[in-house]
């Protein structure tokens, strides 16, 4: 059998006493699956009550467009400052604070009353919800073993997509009994609810859980300490596996906000469908990107085995993702019927996700003490392309005539580029950070 290569320190496993690992460690994973969830609740819940809002407001789609753009704009701009912060001040004191803030901007989206208030609120609720997963990113290096790190992030890239996927029923039973303003008080208040649990029993530190055996002290011992005071920058951005993963991020983001912001419109003004119909549809392509998700996730381990190395196993997920994507963007503009098109459009999604674990895991794997903020920069330059996205798509739609071939002809054309840029990808080899006197 061909030895695993992985070219990191893999934690021993405790022995001696022969006591068995606690499993404390698996509730930072629900709290990240939780959290999850609610962050694409939030999140999709405007773009698939545009209609209302926009008739509300008296928005064109060149101003929903920009609301769009908002939402990821802040998202960017804020992801290396929340990374950073929660490496020196510990997720817990992060995630708290920017949960609260993103719960509080959802439901003040409800009060909007012009186009200038809801791009505000869409700004700084982005604002917000740009810590969330760098500081995920940051736990999972702290309380999980570098072997259940994968599965872990393609769990909680499942629940988010599943998250996102059930937003539009939950607005459609939502939407019987309340307009679309409370409703977003609703979705504000699964936040509060979150920080509540979460704030009573997460710990930074797995010592400081008095539920946390030495068994499984032991699996965590060889995991990041707290970063020290300042940081390398100029390593950072030295980094060509850095620059890469950033990169790839872009690719990857930028084609995926199509479903969280133009989908809906898609399905509806290409297909002309009933409620009930069109509700199934926009449920689907979110749904399959989770099955995408944990089954990378799932599958970690047993690639591993397959090819010998984790370097090779995590290219292989990542190139036949971006490929499989961009195919299933082209053979979408070839069908017509609905249930064919967009049953394209989510196995493109699934491809996708066949990203995302390899992307977060080698980011908390080559990163060591600073996995917070390294997670952070890949964000930003990922969300960078949904900003960009929301525009370019809107202008596109514009310029043809709202031919909606040419926007998904523009994807496909992205994912290839994010296919080329993963064959140069080293997602094993950790980061050299030079401690320096001046930082």
């Amino acid at each position: 059998m061909a030895s695993v290569s992985t070219n990191q320190t893999t934690p021993k496993q405790p022995g001696g006493s022969g006591e068995k690992p606690t499993r404390v460690r698996h509730g930072v994973v629900a709290f990240a699956v939780a959290l999850s969830m609610v962050t694409y609740i939030d999140r999709v819940a405007l773009s698939n009550s545009r209609k209302q809002v926009a008739t509300a407001l008296h928005l064109s789609d060149a101003q929903m467009g920009l609301v769009f753009t908002a939402f990821a704009t802040a998202y960017a701009l804020f992801e290396i400052p929340s990374g950073f912060m929660g490496d020196r001040m510990g997720p817990r004191n992060v995630l708290l604070r920017i949960v609260i803030w993103w719960s509080v901007f959802t439901a003040l989206t409800g009060r909007a009353w012009n186009f200038a208030s809801l791009w505000i609120t869409q700004f700084l609720f982005g604002a917000g919800e740009a810590g969330c997963y760098p500081n995920i990113a940051r736990a999972f290096a702290i309380w999980l073993p570098q072997t259940e790190r994968v599965r872990a992030q393609g769990i909680i890239w499942m629940s988010s997509r599943w998250g996102g996927a059930f937003t539009p029923l939950i607005i459609a039973v939502l939407f019987r009994y309340m307009d679309w303003r409370l409703a977003f008080a609703a979705f504000g208040c699964l936040g509060i609810f979150w920080t509540v649990a979460f704030a009573w029993w997460f710990r930074d530190n797995p010592r400081d859980n008095p539920a946390v055996n030495q068994a499984e002290l032991d699996l965590l011992k060889h995991n990041a300490p707290p970063a020290p005071h300042g940081f390398p920058w100029r390593d950072l951005l030295a980094s060509k596996t850095v620059v890469l993963l950033c990169a790839q991020y872009f690719a990857v983001s930028f084609t995926w906000y199509f479903l969280i912001t133009w989908a809906p419109t898609f399905i509806d003004e290409r297909f002309h469908l009933d409620v009930n119909h069109s509700t199934f549809l926009k449920v689907l392509p979110l749904l399959m990107g989770g099955i995408g998700s944990i089954t990378c996730g799932m599958m970690a381990k047993p690639m591993t085995r397959w090819t010998g190395s984790v370097r090779k196993a995590r290219k292989l997920s990542a190139c036949f993702g971006f490929a499989g994507a961009s195919a299933c963007l082209i053979l979408a503009t070839l069908l017509h019927d609905p249930y064919f098109v967009v049953s394209a459009i989510a196995l493109s999604s699934v491809c996708n996700d066949l990203v995302m674990p390899a992307a977060w895991g080698t980011v908390m794997d080559i990163s060591g003490s600073y996995s917070g903020t390294v997670a952070g920069t890949m964000n930003m330059v990922g969300n960078a392309g949904g900003a960009l996205y929301g525009t370019v798509s809107g202008l596109v739609l514009q310029a043809s005539h709202r031919n909606w071939d040419y926007v998904l002809y523009m994807g496909a054309a992205v994912y290839v580029a994010g296919f080329f840029i993963w064959t140069q990808i080293d997602p094993v080899t950790p980061i050299v950070w030079k401690p320096r006197a001046t930082e």
